[in-house]
């Protein structure tokens, strides 16, 4: 799957969009954002929730090496790293939108199905005690993507 999405999407515009968010002329040179986000999409893609087992994954596996950018002997980024991006550009809408052109263009090149997903994402709060049971109803709105 890496290869075709490496093959089909340019992953370039990422540059442009966190451009604001980095100094051109001031400290240590940054790690390569295009880097991060594919390190962050192989973690949501794979399902791996902790940026130090991503480190370690992409570490180990060179499926993962090669679609990040990285030869046999450079060292992956530490988690660290990552954790530091991800808390810079939490509060802002640069992830999510990068994500979305993603899945558009994912879409427009038929790799994936425009088909509606519809998951249930009830928050619970955990409770050890079955006499204190409180449930609590979340609301939140759904996104759609465009036909």
């Amino acid at each position: 799957m890496l290869r075709k999405i490496h093959k089909h999407i340019d992953f370039s515009f990422i540059l442009e969009k966190v451009r604001p968010y980095y100094c051109e002329d001031n400290g240590r040179p940054s790690v390569d954002p295009i880097m991060l986000f594919k390190m962050m999409f192989i973690g949501y893609l794979y399902g791996i929730r902790s940026e130090r087992r991503l480190e370690q994954e992409i570490q180990l596996n060179m499926a993962y090496r090669w679609f990040v950018g990285l030869g046999l002997t450079e060292r992956v980024p530490d988690h660290s790293t990552l954790s530091l991006n991800r808390e810079r550009l939490q509060d802002t809408q640069v992830v999510q939108e990068i994500f979305d052109h993603i899945v558009y263009k994912a879409i427009e090149l038929r790799m994936v199905a425009g088909r509606v997903l519809v998951t249930d994402s009830t928050h619970l709060k955990a409770s050890a005690n079955k006499r204190k049971l409180i449930k609590k109803e979340v609301e939140k709105s759904v996104k759609t993507l465009p036909e």
